[in-house]
């Protein structure tokens, strides 16, 4: 199989260094074990600059055949609000705990929600319905590897101290939208006062300080680690990672799905996880490579 090593030629160079990862706030989540605050030491090592896009997967796909886990299951989960009537009319399933997922056949990355859709005005935003198995996949192609969660936090604070965001502690700055999260009633009205109801191009609204875009909202991103709510009790503080099997793997960053009422996980201490198999319309990935 041809790699594709050559692919991310413009990744960011991220310095090592020590910081402090994780929150003790009333913000964060107790159950997703956000905290306790504590000092990390990371070596320096390379990230893409934004997450993976439709052009780049794409790439992928027609260069090895790859078939999403997606594609071999037959549906993947869309956003009632962005699927078409008629796509809606032929929907049997939803789960019962979040009815506002609907359950499409048809929706994979290359068809975001379902049979009537295609990529084709959106090459340039993050590719979705790809599963932790599936971004594996892709790294290995690409030379490259999903980062760590202590990799993935480090960068999104951009060598701030301790802040929300990664552009500070206020949501927007001089009244400016910096990041693509949900505006309105979740999950019935997005009133997209940041400009986009689903994706936005994944090099929308201003980097981080280390010259990353987008570590907050548009789409979750899968990270290397197995998922635990006991994360920054057990593991080291050089370098870390859970490496224990636990049924999920760590996910980071928030959606534009994300709304303080419901998911105020858009903060860069922000923890969530799901399956490795598991593949939705509002989560992606980004890479690494080590120097």
């Amino acid at each position: 199989m041809k790699t594709g090593q050559s692919s991310h030629a413009d990744m960011a160079d991220i310095p090592g260094g020590s910081f402090l990862m994780g929150t003790d706030t009333k913000e964060g989540f107790p159950a997703d074990g956000e905290g306790p605050v504590r000092q990390v030491t990371m070596k320096p090592f390379r990230m893409s600059p934004h997450a993976v896009t439709n052009a780049e997967f794409r790439r992928f796909a027609e260069a090895t055949g790859y078939v999403t886990e997606a594609e071999r299951f037959g549906w993947s989960y869309v956003f009632h609000l962005l699927a078409s009537e008629e796509t809606k009319a032929k929907v049997a399933n939803v789960p019962e705990s979040t009815p506002w997922w609907l359950v499409v056949e048809g929706a994979y990355w290359a068809a975001p929600e379902g049979p009537d859709t295609s990529i084709e005005d959106r090459l340039d935003h993050p590719v979705v319905h790809v599963s932790w198995n599936d971004a594996e996949a892709y790294c290995r192609w690409a030379g490259a590897r999903l980062p760590t969660e202590a990799e993935w936090e480090y960068a999104a604070r951009g060598g701030l101290e301790g802040r929300t965001y990664p552009w500070g502690d206020l949501l927007k700055q001089d009244d400016e939208h910096r990041c693509n999260i949900w505006q309105g009633k979740f999950p019935a009205k997005n009133n997209a006062s940041d400009g986009y109801v689903g994706t936005a191009p994944v090099d929308a609204y201003k980097p981080n300080g280390y010259g990353l875009y987008q570590m907050s909202g548009n789409v979750w991103e899968w990270c290397a680690d197995w998922f635990s709510p006991h994360y920054h009790k057990t593991t080291e503080n050089v370098n870390p990672k859970y490496a224990k099997p636990t049924g999920k793997r760590s996910m980071r960053g928030g959606s534009y799905l994300c709304h303080r009422s419901y998911c105020n996980r858009y903060r860069v201490a922000a923890r969530s996880s799901n399956t490795p198999d598991s593949s939705t319309g509002n989560c992606g990935f980004r890479v690494v490579r080590d120097l």
